[in-house]
């Protein structure tokens, strides 16, 4: 603005200019502990000068804005790692809490299970104990206790995790509206004043966005007329100007209990917790999908290798009352596999999971999928390793991949149709102890065998072993007799109740096998010899089978025979660990990260007392020589209208 050029024009525009200059070191001052302030500084301007004459005099000086002290880069870098380090800190915090679940000797698996087998073995020592058959169905029944407990532990945690996510994706919509209403404030602010900026509502943004940051990644654009649109995910838009598009919160297509962000309008939304690149949301499904789920699949495939191999074991037996072991634990091998339909399909299709091989049952979750062609395809979601099982697709047929047998129960899937094939999650929940009296625990063998006392011959019969798995053969306990014909190199069989096999070749220690039992013969017999093999009536005593139940204990029975029930658990439990321990590594990397991002952004943009405190005295002395200059001019417009006036 063109003023004077005279000496009170001046002094006014120095009084004005310096006073913004006092007013706005008086707004840092006050705001040094505001978070996000971005200190702010007077931008002075020479006001157009004046012709006087052939010289062109200056006319004093004008605040021609006021600036905020800014870094875009500094401010992206702190949101960028807050967001990293937020969903780091999600993950830490849930795995840090099914870590010491599960590696608790309170709360684990191992100390009931070592417990259990102690019973088994106890039982073992003195099969005929009844106090001793008490102490295992109660061991057994605080086995299947622990493992129920943890099963309900980690769907209260899955069940804290969903409430997060459902509450974190209302923060983003609510931050979002915010964001979108500065927006349209910041520019009707630079309309009213000829573009100036609206420092404290530009800060007031940027605390919205950094907290926004916190919850997902997100990058922004600014737009000429000073609003920001803001996205998140693989671009998905969130603000655009005034306007905002919330997220919504979309129940799992195949459990309704399970959480995630979506975004889209209503009906039409499309989940993309996957698609966020950081913040506490992406942490959360972090947290479910590598920890929560292979947590319930675990402990299920550890309860379920337990119960079917226990069960298989025990109905080779025979109890107090002669009559073969029935099954200890519930079947959670054929109840717990679950087929669950996506609620988007259109087919009829009902799939039926059942576990023929808990010895190659991995912790993975599968998708099945039927594509055009038609193709059906299983896709371990572990490893994302795909399986072509076309024949899926006709009624009757079945498939097995990883111990697990997929067979089409009824209807017919169509193209797009998926199913999430669950084979042990829900297997921890429904192990229970299906025994109720403890003379129903089948320690003894149902057979024995004997050597004829008129035996003239130096060979041995072992005690016989029922084969796996149950049922037992239905001619198990039927007699059947050995004679060794002359020479004894051969002998003859009667009993098998499937003909009577002669001149059989004899082997010592050979495995001589009928009727769902193997025996072993070794030694020099003669010819003549007899021996039998029977039903093991009134074999209270016997132990055998007891001892074969207690030594499943030590027997590589998990991830394809090469581990123990307690080597399965105690590898996933350290692994747990290095997740937890990598995860808090990463947290507190990127706390130093965005500490460090933070700090930068204060020294640039953060308000100096020292540095506000010497511009204050600089001001004030400038504020007082204009006015000084203003007091000199007005002494000499007086003295000229005094001197005039004579």
């Amino acid at each position: 603005m063109a003023g004077g050029s005279d000496p009170f024009s001046i002094g006014t525009s120095g009084l004005l200019a310096f006073q913004r200059g006092l007013t706005t070191i008086s707004h840092n001052i006050a705001n040094v502990d505001t978070e996000g302030y971005s200190r702010q500084r007077v931008e002075f301007t020479a006001r157009p000068p004046t012709q006087l004459g052939n010289l062109i005099v200056g006319s004093g000086v004008e605040a021609s804005g006021i600036q905020r002290v800014y870094d875009q880069f500094l401010v992206q870098d702190i949101r960028n790692d807050s967001s990293q380090f937020n969903r780091h800190k999600a993950l830490a915090d849930y795995a840090t809490r099914i870590d010491e679940l599960l590696a608790d000797g309170g709360t684990g698996i191992s100390s009931v299970m070592d417990s259990f087998f102690n019973a088994v073995q106890g039982l073992a020592d003195d099969p005929a104990s009844t106090p001793r058959r008490d102490v295992l169905l109660s061991e057994a029944n605080n086995l299947a206790t622990r493992f129920n407990f943890l099963f309900e532990r980690t769907h209260q945690i899955e069940s804290s995790l969903n409430g997060r996510i459902e509450q974190n994706i209302g923060e983003v919509n609510t931050l979002a509206t915010e964001i979108a209403a500065l927006n349209t404030n910041i520019s009707e602010a630079r309309n009213r004043t000829g573009g100036q900026q609206p420092n404290d509502l530009l800060d007031q943004r940027d605390r919205l966005l950094l907290r926004l940051s916190e919850f997902a990644a997100i990058s922004t654009v600014e737009q000429d007329d000073g609003s920001v649109n803001v996205s998140l995910g693989k671009g998905q838009a969130l603000v655009v100007g005034g306007a905002t598009q919330k997220l919504t919160v979309i129940r799992d297509q195949y459990d309704p209990t399970r959480i995630d962000a979506g975004y889209g309008g209503t009906g039409s939304a499309n989940v993309i917790s996957s698609q966020l690149t950081g913040g506490s949301i992406a942490g959360l499904v972090d947290a479910r999908r590598t920890i929560i789920d292979s947590s319930y699949n675990m402990l299920g495939r550890v309860a379920m290798g337990v119960a079917t191999t226990f069960n298989e074991q025990h109905q080779l037996g025979t109890d107090l009352n002669g009559n073969p072991g029935a099954q200890f634990f519930a079947d959670i091998a054929a109840n717990a596999p679950q087929a669950l339909p996506s609620s988007q399909n259109t087919g009829t299709a009902a799939i039926n999971a059942d576990i023929t091989n808990v010895g190659a049952v991995t912790t993975s979750d599968y998708r099945l999928t039927r594509t055009a062609g038609p193709v059906y395809t299983l896709t371990r979601l572990s490893d994302n390793t795909s399986t072509d099982i076309g024949a899926l697709g006709f009624p009757g047929s079945s498939v097995t991949v990883d111990g697990v047998t997929l067979s089409l129960a009824s209807g017919a899937m169509s193209d797009g149709d998926t199913f999430l094939i669950r084979p042990t999650h829900n297997a921890a929940k429904d192990i229970e102890v299906a025994l109720r009296e403890t003379s129903s625990i089948a320690a003894a063998t149902p057979i024995r065998t004997a050597a004829s006392l008129g035996n003239n011959g130096r060979a041995v019969v072992s005690l016989g072993a029922v084969n796996a798995p149950p049922p037992p053969n239905a001619n198990l306990q039927q007699t059947v007799t050995i004679t060794f014909d002359n020479p004894p190199t051969t002998f003859d069989v009667v009993g098998t109740g499937t003909g009577n096999p002669t001149n059989v070749a004899y082997t010592s220690s050979g495995s001589i096998t009928y009727n769902g039992w193997t025996i072993q013969i070794s030694g020099a017999p003669v010819a003549g010899d007899v021996f039998t093999v029977s039903a093991n009536t009134s074999g209270v005593g016997d132990n055998r089978n007891a001892l074969l139940l207690a030594d499943l204990q030590k027997q590589l029975t998990l991830e394809n025979r090469t581990a123990t029930y307690q080597n399965a658990y105690g590898s996933y439990v350290a692994n747990v660990g290095t997740t937890t321990r990598q995860a808090e590594i990463s947290r507190d990397a990127q706390q130093i990260l965005l500490q460090k991002s933070q700090d930068s952004r204060e020294s640039y943009s953060g308000v100096n007392l020292d540095e506000e405190a010497a511009d204050l005295l600089k001001f004030q002395q400038l504020y007082q020589a204009t006015a000084k200059i203003i007091s000199i001019a007005d002494n000499m417009f007086q003295s000229l209208l005094d001197a005039t006036a004579r």
